[in-house]
């Protein structure tokens, strides 16, 4: 009996003991049999098309979208600590950053010129034209210019025309000189002063005929008066229209020719009414023709017209330009660059900047090697930069180029990237490996 009292309690604890060892042994098991899975997942080999970052699968092949050869890609091991909660960071090593091509610079504060751009035509400078008109009825005896295109000075006289009025005017203009000089020794006061005011009355007339004063002091000194009178032009210029002919009768107030004076031109430009409202008077315009490649005339813009052309929505810009050597012919097409001075701001490169169309994302290098997304709002381009109304500070770096590849790292590390979020950009899922139905004959074995 004492025996069996001390052997029941040795088998218990035998029980006990080899239950507990069971439960560690399996415990171990599970344990390195869940680690060796784990390691089997982080190591599994994945492959990813480098245009569509977003396709994954784990066989080799091609793109469904492209067609272009799936390149392997080893998922990287889970972050631990503060990096697990920054998923959407991308960290590259400096080897990466040099295969990958990606470069950073300075997001800088600077101001930029915005440079819009417009065609025109040249026209005529309507200050500087004129018409040579008839100052008495006659007849045009001679033609001093007889084509378009003639040069004309203001100096010399362009035709002569014969007027039996105008003799009759200067007739009149040497009695009165005549008359002053016997009224001149005339006692009474009165009559010595009239003759002064007929010379002063046949003056004025001759001269509401056309007549210079250095003619009236010709016909002085001739004594007898001119048979043709002179007509000029009042500017000098290019005859753009001929009107009269020789031998041809006019009236007072007949044209005769049209005198233009390319020296200086306008040009009218066409400003679209999304971008008149940066055009201001005195502005620099640089004006190009394909008629003179390389050649670039500056001119200023001297009025804006205040209608727009309901056909074309744009708005007529009058430029003023220079024109030596008579080079921009009226009615000729040229391009037209308009510089608008922005005011100062945060300037990046183009390149730095990922559009999707519903948003603009850069890459900023928060420390070496590690790189995390931020939205941005764009404001006007300028050649290679464009400027940053928000989003970014300066004196932060950003990736200039490499951006998409980043982008793409980010969208394989499950983080996103500047891509998320736009339509058909998820990630593809793996489905399930369809089972063929089993034939009757299989059904029946």
């Amino acid at each position: 009996m004492k025996s069996t009292k001390i052997v029941i309690p040795i088998v218990i604890l035998l029980v006990v003991a080899a239950s507990g060892g069971y439960y560690l042994w399996h415990r171990h098991q599970a344990g390195k049999g869940a680690q060796e899975a784990t390691h089997g997942q982080q190591g599994k080999e994945l492959y990813t098309c480098p245009m569509h970052p977003f396709i994954i699968k784990d066989t080799p092949g091609a793109c469904p979208i492209c067609g272009m050869t799936l390149v392997k890609k080893i998922e990287s091991p889970q972050a631990g600590g503060n990096e697990a909660e920054m998923v959407a960071h991308v960290a590259l090593s400096p080897t990466q950053m040099v295969l990958a091509n990606v470069a950073t610079t300075e997001a800088k504060t600077m101001s930029l010129s915005k440079e819009i751009a417009a065609t025109g035509i040249v026209q005529y400078d309507q200050s500087r034209q004129a018409k040579v008109t008839a100052w008495v009825a006659g007849r045009i005896d001679r033609l001093h210019v007889n084509k378009v295109g003639d040069y004309v000075s203001k100096s010399r006289p362009v035709a002569e025309v014969y007027s039996p009025d105008l003799v009759s005017a200067q007739q009149e203009y040497l009695l009165a000189l005549k008359s002053r000089e016997q009224f001149k020794s005339s006692p009474i006061q009165s009559i010595s002063q009239g003759g002064e005011g007929l010379v002063a009355s046949a003056r004025q007339r001759l001269k509401l005929m056309g007549v210079k004063d250095e003619q009236i002091a010709g016909l002085e000194k001739a004594g007898q008066p001119n048979i043709r009178l002179p007509i000029y032009t009042p500017l000098s210029g290019i005859v753009i229209e001929k009107i009269a002919l020789e031998g041809q009768y006019v009236n007072v107030g007949d044209p005769l020719f049209n005198i233009a004076d390319l020296s200086s031109v306008w040009v009218e430009v066409e400003v679209y009414e999304n971008e008149f409202p940066n055009i201001k008077i005195g502005q620099r315009v640089d004006i190009v023709s394909q008629s003179y490649p390389g050649k670039t005339f500056r001119g200023r813009v001297a009025f804006i017209y205040p209608f727009l052309d309901p056909k074309t929505r744009t708005v007529k810009v009058r430029v003023e330009i220079p024109n030596p050597g008579l080079k921009l012919k009226p009615d000729m097409f040229v391009n037209a660059t308009v510089k608008v001075a922005l005011s100062t701001s945060i300037v990046v490169p183009v390149s730095a900047v990922m559009d999707t169309g519903q948003r603009q994302v850069v890459w900023v290098e928060t420390k070496p090697g590690m790189f995390e997304p931020r939205d941005v709002k764009v404001g006007a381009r300028s050649g290679d930069n464009v400027q940053i109304i928000s989003g970014l500070k300066a004196g932060e770096k950003v990736a200039s180029s490499g951006g998409y590849l980043i982008d793409s790292e980010a969208q394989l590390k499950g983080g996103g990237g500047g891509h998320e979020g736009m339509p058909g950009m998820k990630m593809e899922e793996k489905a399930p490996t369809p089972v063929a139905p089993k034939k009757k004959d299989e059904m029946k074995m």
